[in-house]
């Protein structure tokens, strides 16, 4: 699975767990604190993700997440 689909799979749980959020800000450079997610929000849209995807991501490499492109690659390594 290239980063592109998988960034789209966090995109549209970002924008499932926050509809509220502008779909054009949901970009690889941004947090998902700058769109407006509390703590529960993120762990929604990774846990979803990671249901989407049928992988694991121990929560140690979840730690150095600072925006979607992070953890996008941080997927990329666990699929």
């Amino acid at each position: 699975m290239t980063d592109d689909e998988i960034f789209e799979v966090v995109r549209r749980h970002v924008l499932d767990v926050l509809p509220g959020v502008d779909p054009d800000a949901v970009r690889p450079d941004r947090a998902m604190r700058d769109l407006g997610a509390n703590s529960l929000d993120r762990m929604d849209v990774v846990i979803g993700v990671q249901d989407e995807l049928g992988v694991r991501v121990p929560t140690a490499a979840l730690a150095g997440v600072n925006d979607l492109r992070s953890l996008v690659g941080v997927l990329r390594e666990h699929t």
